[in-house]
């Protein structure tokens, strides 16, 4: 194991020994053949894809939701336990002062879905209620309950399952045991050295990955198409495949950079300066757009979220049929799988940048504090959007029609003062918060594929590039390979919510240990 002395910048080209080979043929295959799938019969691909999707929503649909509620529920439990105020990773101080640390951890699940998503998912439930509800669409009856269904779906429950139990597992394991800072370790308790070191470990690494590189090549290809449609919008600037893939070039450049330069420096100052223009563009369009309407719908959207938290986290209706997802399977099951196939690897980063702090800070900030923020930040973008709907009807629909995402967003922006530079820098945002997934999974990618701390340059340069032009051939084949890609993510949480499944009782036992030790 690589130890805190190294420098960030990566190691040695002579490090390149420790990469994995392996896994790097199996992950690295699974690239090249789902982008030469694509190049030759999207329509095959889309067959594969869409079957296996409907496969997962229906047999493991029910299990998801309840290993995310578990997961939660568990986390709640550790930060009252006395164990909680154990200090994890081995250093007495935390390595990176609160804002730095809370700003790279809100740019991670944020990133996927901060701006576009807090645009149309208000709206979408807006205009036509979740089934659980059964409000009136369209009316103001319907606002709380499209609130609260966006706050299901980005809140308690999404943020747990990033890191709530994960990370006190990986950081007992790696520093205090000495195993390796990657997904096999989840696997320790059940299988012990099996899982280090045999083809277990392989497999659960390996789908991991899998899953995290289609979960980030998606937003990555997305973004060239949404910013391209706003840059058309805005500038005029023709919407055409060079465009998307200048935009999708330069953000390459710049997560690819950032990884790079390491933890405390090009992630941490990225994620900071994301977090600072997030926080500008909030306060304006709190203070210039509906401030009231905001802080009502807040509230009542929470008082909704609460109240029905358990009905909605369990909700079973509409599960549509094989072949066929109903609503819960193209939105809460699709949400749930993306967020998991995300999780093992998203808490190896906030494991490697929460060092020196406590189990209790660890689960308040991810699984309280984190899902909190987004809520709210959901309410101000797209409350703004519902009141202007409400008031002028048509105002964001219409552009919304077809689940326009870019198109909401810019409607929304659009309609208060100052519209044309809050789209511009809505835009920025929304690359910049891509750009800080891109840099932090490049990362743990590479951690994971040489199990080492600080991975070799080549490793994280590698990596970035190649999810750059995955996007790239994707986006060539039209916006279907793309989104065939993100529905994969849903394929590839099969293996790994079985990866997270020991997670529910070790993180406990370590926590419960730590108590008494205390």
């Amino acid at each position: 194991m690589s130890d805190t002395t190294q420098t960030d910048v990566g190691n040695s080209k002579s490090d390149l020994h420790h990469i994995n080979k392996p896994l790097f043929a199996i992950t690295g295959g699974f690239i090249a053949a789902f982008c030469l799938v694509a190049l030759y019969d999207l329509d095959l691909l889309s067959g594969m894809v869409d079957a296996s999707f409907a496969f997962s929503a229906k047999y493991f649909g029910l299990y998801w939701q309840i290993l995310l509620l578990a997961t939660f529920l568990i986390g709640i439990v550790l930060i009252f336990l006395p164990g909680g105020k154990a200090i994890m990773g081995n250093l007495a101080t935390p390595e990176f002062p609160v804002f730095q640390w809370g700003a790279m951890i809100m740019c991670t699940l944020l990133a996927g879905g901060g701006v576009f998503w807090a645009a149309g998912e208000p709206m979408a439930h807006f205009l036509s209620s979740p089934p659980y509800f059964g409000a009136e669409s369209g009316t103001a009856d319907a606002v709380n309950s499209a609130l609260a269904q966006s706050f299901m779906h980005w809140g308690f429950l999404a943020w747990a399952i990033l890191g709530a139990l994960t990370t006190v597992m990986l950081m007992h394991y790696h520093y205090e045991k000495g195993l390796p800072l990657s997904p096999r370790t989840l696997l320790y308790p059940v299988f012990g050295d099996k899982a280090i070191k045999g083809p277990i470990g392989l497999i659960a690494d390996a789908s991991c990955i899998i899953a995290v590189v289609a979960g980030t090549v998606g937003p990555i290809g997305f973004l060239g198409l949404q910013v391209s449609y706003g840059l058309n919008d805005l500038f005029g600037i023709p919407d055409t495949f060079t465009t998307q893939a200048f935009v999708i070039l330069a953000l390459v450049a710049l997560y690819t950079f950032s990884a790079a330069t390491g933890l405390s420096k090009g992630i941490q100052i990225l994620s900071r300066f994301n977090v600072i223009l997030a926080a500008v563009l909030l306060l304006f369009m709190l203070v210039a757009g509906p401030t009231g309407f905001i802080f009502k719908g807040f509230f009542g959207g929470m008082g909704t979220y609460f109240t029905d938290f358990f009905g909605m986290a369990l909700f079973r209706g509409d599960a549509g049929v094989f072949g066929e997802p109903g609503w819960l399977g193209w939105w809460t099951v699709f949400f749930w799988g993306w967020f998991l196939g995300y999780g093992p690897l998203m808490a190896m980063f906030i494991a490697r940048i929460s060092r020196g702090r406590s189990i209790r800070s660890i689960v308040i900030m991810l699984s309280i504090v984190a899902p909190i923020v987004t809520a709210f930040w959901f309410t101000i973008v797209g409350g703004t959007g519902i009141s202007a709907e409400l008031t002028n009807p048509g105002s964001v629909s219409t552009a919304f029609e077809g689940f326009n995402l870019p198109a909401a967003l810019l409607a929304i922006t659009q309609s208060l003062p100052m519209g044309f530079l809050v789209s511009v820098l809505f835009l920025i945002l929304t690359t910049v918060f891509v750009a800080t997934t891109g840099d932090s999974m490049t990362y743990v990618i590479s951690v994971a594929m040489s199990n080492e701390d600080k991975p070799a340059l080549p490793v994280r340069l590698f990596w970035g590039v190649a999810m750059g032009i995955m996007a790239l051939i994707l986006i060539y084949t039209g916006s279907g390979g793309v989104g065939k890609l993100q529905s994969f993510i849903v394929v590839t949480a099969v293996p790994v919510s079985l990866v997270l499944l020991p997670s529910l009782w070790d993180a406990l036992r370590i926590t419960l240990a730590k108590g008494k030790d205390t």
